[in-house]
């Protein structure tokens, strides 16, 4: 996906006024993949074993939001749904994408159903990975996650959180990476600014109004891990409810990483959906 020396790091473009990191393979009908809200996360870390596999068919997108990874961090910006739904717009704007098929992960699930009620014109196809969007009480999990303060021991404790699988949860390599992508510079000042105590608020603030959310006509595909700890599986089956061409698939034995547990069955599955 680069042919840096960091695979993180791809090209830069300006996404509504923001210097914006992204990675990009493949060629083809453009599908725009929006990471999820973890401690050190990058679209790289959370869409690395998706993209390669859709990249035949597909040209597959994946930005750093503002405020992670290596995208620009402005004075003064605020982090906020509309900011990011505007970000990812401007990002499809800046490289000429009329329209795209939108894949987004938990946060990133929110931002795309923010972008398909206020821009449906922009949106083919929707996939929500464990996704915000609707109001839920916090679990401790998600409220744990925004509370991250970087530590190799709290990272480990962040992948018992995130993954069902045992392998994962017990990768000290994985943990310690994780960790030291949470200590770049400026990446934890952001992210200890974005979901501030008590986070209920955070999670009402990454909400669309249950009646714009209705109005989605667009084909979409959910996708939830049966054994999630951060985003509640009623989630995906609330907006199963409310978005009237929607399907659900759930994963057993598989925790918020479903792109990453179950990565060759979602990428059959995301194919599949985006090809018919």
């Amino acid at each position: 996906m680069t042919e840096t020396e960091r695979p993180e790091i791809g090209s830069t473009v300006i996404a509504n006024g923001i210097k914006t990191n992204y990675l990009e393979d493949g060629k083809g009908t453009p599908v725009v993949f929006v990471h999820g809200s973890g401690p050190g996360v990058t679209a790289y870390a959370n869409w690395r074993l998706v993209m390669p596999g859709l990249a035949p068919h597909y040209r597959a997108l994946a930005p750093d939001m503002v405020g992670f990874g290596y995208t620009d961090r402005p004075a003064g910006v605020k982090y906020n749904i509309q900011t990011w739904a505007d970000q990812t717009i401007g990002f499809m704007d800046a490289l000429d994408i009329q329209t795209a098929s939108v894949v987004g992960n938990s946060f990133g699930g929110g931002i795309a159903l923010r972008m398909a009620t206020q821009h449906p014109e922009r949106i083919d196809k929707l996939v929500l990975m464990g996704s915000m969007g609707v109001s839920f009480p916090i679990t401790d999990g998600l409220d744990r996650v925004w509370g991250y303060q970087p530590s190799v021991e709290n990272m480990k404790a962040m992948l018992g959180i995130f993954a069902y699988s045992p392998e994962l949860r017990d990768d000290d390599e994985l943990a310690r990476v994780r960790y030291e992508a949470s200590i770049q510079p400026g990446f934890q000042e952001a992210f200890s600014s974005m979901f501030p105590a008590p986070r209920q608020s955070s999670v009402e603030a990454m909400t669309t109004p249950d009646e714009e959310l209705r109005k989605i006509s667009k084909e979409t595909l959910i996708v939830h891990g049966r054994d999630d700890k951060v985003i509640p599986l009623e989630n995906s089956y609330r907006l199963l409810q409310l978005i009237d061409r929607s399907q659900l698939h759930v994963f057993g034995r598989c925790g918020h990483w479903t792109q990453i547990e179950r990565a060759d069955d979602f990428v059959r599955l995301v194919d599949n959906f985006l090809s018919h």
